[in-house]
């Protein structure tokens, strides 16, 4: 189920709580306009464009495998903390993440 996230300080937006994401390791949020889909791979917060650069399919609904998030369309990984894609020269829109006081904070501009 989306989230609807609160806004914080300039630039970043309170987008759900850590515990939601630790339940499942993964939760996609609306952020600033964008679907964004956050996952929880060891204790580190990685959120990246919902949408897949190669199909439009929703990473969110995909998993993650040794540390790469899967897309459930062809099955591409993606390397959560650069958005390349594994093989390809492809790469995922990937956004700047914080945790403060057990919430997960996004900032909605892409990283460059």
């Amino acid at each position: 189920m989306p989230m609807t996230p609160e806004v914080d300080a300039p630039g970043w937006v309170a987008a759900v709580p850590l515990d939601q994401l630790r339940r499942r390791k993964r939760a996609r949020v609306e952020v600033g306009g964008r679907a964004l889909a956050l996952f929880l791979v060891g204790e580190r917060v990685f959120a990246l464009d919902d949408t897949c650069v190669h199909k439009g399919r929703s990473l969110a609904k995909g998993s993650l495998w040794r540390g790469k998030v899967v897309c459930p369309g062809h099955q591409w990984m993606f390397d959560p903390e650069t958005g390349r894609a594994e093989g390809r020269d492809d790469c995922q829109p990937v956004h700047e993440v914080r945790v403060i006081d057990g919430v997960v904070h996004v900032n909605p501009g892409p990283r460059s």
